[in-house]
């Protein structure tokens, strides 16, 4: 790790208040000079850095740049050595986080950016992903579960990020089968799961994890095509805005890797039916050539939708579109 890195790791540890840079050059082993050297090369990144003669070095508690160092201060380090990368703009978290896995990058990689210009969601559909605002993120898994069971992977990160909205902030975090995570009855995040099958033993060779949720409201505001649909956790309150982002994403490490490491227990399926917005509800069933209408009974211990036709018949839906019927 750098010296500016290094840097940045103590004053993100002791962000609103001061220390000196000679405190800093006795904790890193370093000389004052390499010190101030740092700080100039983090000011010119955008980091509101206060320097006061006879105080030392302060970062602003009003400093939102997400970065290894702003996150792993809220990480439980015990659960596992989390590999975090943060870039200013990328294509895809997912595409760059899939390329890794090809060449064998270890478990528990973790691609963050500020900002995506072609982010993907479920059907291919673009994830709208504007710089500053938002958690654009991806986990690289190297599950040893059955391909029938990787449907648990979604599932516990659904669970997860639903935890974790609620607990950086005052709001309610609800499922919309399969994947999607709403707040006052509009979408703040979505998950999109992609898994390499080893054909012959049938177990998951690699999961790639795409996480993205509306943080903070887009300053332009949400695209026309999703203004009606989409919210943010964040409704300017100062009061949990202080690193939200940086939270926001070890709580979601945090609380997934938990559910992780014993999924096959299936220990989060009971918090992921009773936060389901759908059971009891009239939904459309969207499928490429038709649009059937259903009522839904209950979601099973395999997350299938089960639901009852128009004609009364019983159906199970494992994977699909639906919409609630207004």
């Amino acid at each position: 790790m750098s010296v500016k890195d290094k840097t940045l790791s103590v004053l993100e540890n002791n962000k609103g208040d001061f220390i000196s840079g000679a405190e800093i050059a006795k904790k890193l082993s370093v000389s004052r000079n390499a010190v101030w050297k740092a700080i100039k090369l983090l000011q010119d990144e955008g980091y509101n850095i206060l320097a006061v003669n006879n105080k030392g070095y302060c970062l602003s508690i009003d400093t939102d740049i997400l970065s290894p160092q702003s996150i792993d201060k809220y990480l439980k380090n015990d659960l596992v050595n989390f590999n975090i990368n943060v870039y200013k703009s990328i294509t895809s978290t997912n595409d760059l986080a899939k390329e890794l896995a090809i060449k064998g990058e270890k478990e528990g990689t973790v691609i963050i950016a500020e900002e995506q210009t072609n982010g993907r969601g479920r059907f291919n559909r673009k994830f709208y992903s504007p710089k500053e605002t938002g958690i654009y993120m991806t986990i690289l898994l190297r599950p040893k579960i059955h391909a029938s069971n990787s449907f648990l992977i979604t599932t516990a990160a659904a669970v997860a990020v639903s935890e974790a909205i609620e607990s950086v902030s005052n709001k309610e975090a609800k499922i919309k089968w399969v994947n999607d995570i709403y707040c006052d009855n509009k979408k703040v995040s979505g998950i999109l799961t992609e898994a390499s099958i080893d054909f012959e033993s049938g177990m998951v060779d690699y999961a790639i994890l795409g996480i993205g949720i509306n943080v903070k409201p887009p300053k332009e505001g949400f695209t026309e095509e999703i203004q009606d649909i989409a919210t943010s956790i964040l409704d300017y309150d100062p009061s949990i805005s202080v690193d939200i982002r940086s939270r926001l994403i070890a709580e979601v490490l945090n609380r997934f890797w938990l559910y992780y490491e014993t999924i096959e227990n299936k220990s989060f399926i009971a918090s992921y039916k009773s936060r389901s917005l759908l059971i009891g509800k009239d939904i459309n069933i969207f499928s490429k050539n038709s649009l059937e209408k259903a009522n839904v009974i209950e979601i099973d211990d395999e997350c299938r939708l089960r639901v009852k036709m128009e004609d009364g018949s019983i159906r199970l839906l494992s994977s699909g579109e639906v919409s609630i019927r207004i």
